[in-house]
This record gives structure tokens, sequence and C-alpha cells, in this order.
């Protein structure tokens, strides 16, 4: 059976390193994507010249309809899913609690949360081996942040990586005997663009508290969500996988 892989939050970063080694592992992929085209069909095109099969889909993560047309698109050109990665994600910016609006963290939680059920669900209604599927891997994107909470800068985004973690948790006892793995990955600090989003120098200031003295990189962290979408990983499930250096 061809390997399908739907990777949201695929055309940068994690997302992207993600894509072109699941590809390289003989997976189909799906580059979701929601503004930024031009990235993700980079993307597309390198695994396309490197023998590989993907596609670019436009998608807000945030919207539940956007979430929908991506799953059937995936089904129309690509075949059936077997692989979910949940990675498109925001930091929502450095604020304190005190300057906490309503509007700001519901934007925060539709992508960072909300958006992670509603993809697991699509996902799960066609790997379910009880809904007539052939069962498939499931890993979110958590962070770091969700166990060192973010005081000071982040604490909305660690808060929503929190939430996705007990995701992680009850999702794994939902549906382990339906066939479908599911694992995290806790990325520390990597050198993205998602530190930018950050107080300025936040990567060189918290090198001193990384026991390896350096940040990852996205393809360290894409490594270990492959491995976790192989057959290598066929009884990890339940597994929250530091990719942090030690941190």
């Amino acid at each position: 059976m061809q390997k399908v892989a739907v990777i949201t939050g695929g055309g940068r970063g994690i997302g992207a390193a993600t894509a072109k080694l699941a590809a390289q592992n003989g997976f189909a992929v799906a580059v979701n994507y929601r503004e930024r085209a031009q990235d993700a069909e980079q993307v597309v095109a390198a695994i396309r010249q490197s023998g590989g099969k993907a596609i670019a889909v436009q998608a807000d993560t945030a919207v539940e309809a956007d979430i929908v047309r991506l799953f059937k698109s995936v089904d129309r050109e690509l075949g059936t899913l077997t692989a979910l990665v949940n990675n498109a994600g925001t930091t929502g910016g450095v604020r304190l609690v005190q300057d906490a609006d309503a509007k700001h963290l519901e934007e925060l939680f539709r992508i960072n949360v909300i958006g992670c059920f509603l993809c697991a669900r699509e996902a799960i209604r066609r790997m379910s081996t009880q809904l007539g599927g052939k069962g498939g891997s499931i890993v979110n994107i958590s962070s770091k942040a969700a166990t060192l909470g973010g005081g000071g800068e982040w604490i909305h985004y660690a808060a929503s990586k929190g939430a996705l973690d007990s995701f992680t948790i009850g999702l794994t006892r939902e549906v382990g005997a339906q066939g479908i793995r599911v694992n995290s990955i806790r990325p520390g600090m990597i050198d993205t663009e998602l530190q930018a989003q950050g107080t300025p120098g936040r990567l060189e200031k918290s090198l001193a508290t990384i026991p390896m003295q350096r940040a990852g990189s996205a393809e360290e962290v894409a490594e270990a969500i492959v491995w976790l979408m192989s057959d290598a990983a066929s009884y990890v499930h339940g597994a929250f996988l530091d990719v942090s250096g030690g941190r």
C-alpha cells in the first residue's frame, strides 16, 4: 500500500524538512500551507526532482472547512492516508499575561489546538480499522515550552502546547486499538524562522541553558518525526520524544 502523509505547515522549517525526508522514505506527501504558496511549491518541486510524489494544498488549519477540503484533496490526488503530522502552529508573538486579550488567545488556540483536533479527526476517519481503514500514524508537534512554561514571553504558546500534550495522551488511549499510533515530538531551541517571533537574540541567549550548547536544526527534528511515522516505530505509541539537546 502506498504510504501517504499530510504535513500541516509543510512549506517551511520543520514541516518542510519533514516533507522532504518523508518523501525520501517512500511517502507521497501533501504539503499544506496557509499563505506562503511559493515556499510550499518549492518543497514540492524539490521532492519531485528527487523522484518523489508530492502536492501543495492551501488550507488554513484554523478553519474547519479548509481542513475538510485539505483531506478531500489528498483522497483525490494521493490516495488513502497513512500518516498525519500536526505541525502547523504559531507562537502568537511575545506577550505578557497582563497584556492578553481574548481575540489573540482564541486565534492562537484555533491554530495550535483546535486545528490539530480537527486534522486528527479527519485522519482517524480514514485510518481507523474500526471504520474500514488500514491504520496509520499521527505525530503531534508540541514544544519543550509545554514543560518550561514560556514565562515572560510565550506563556500563551506554552499553554497551547500543554493542551496538545493532553490531547496526545487522550488520543493514544482512544485510537490505539484502531490501528493508529499517536506520538509527540517536543522540539527545543531549533534554528528556524519561529525564533524570530520571540524576543531579540533569544536563540543566542538560550544556548547556555542547552547541555549540548547549540541549537538544533529542522532536519534533526524531521529525522525523529519520520522515524515515528515509520514501521521501525511499530510498537511506539503514546511517546513524547524531546528533541532539545538535553534542555
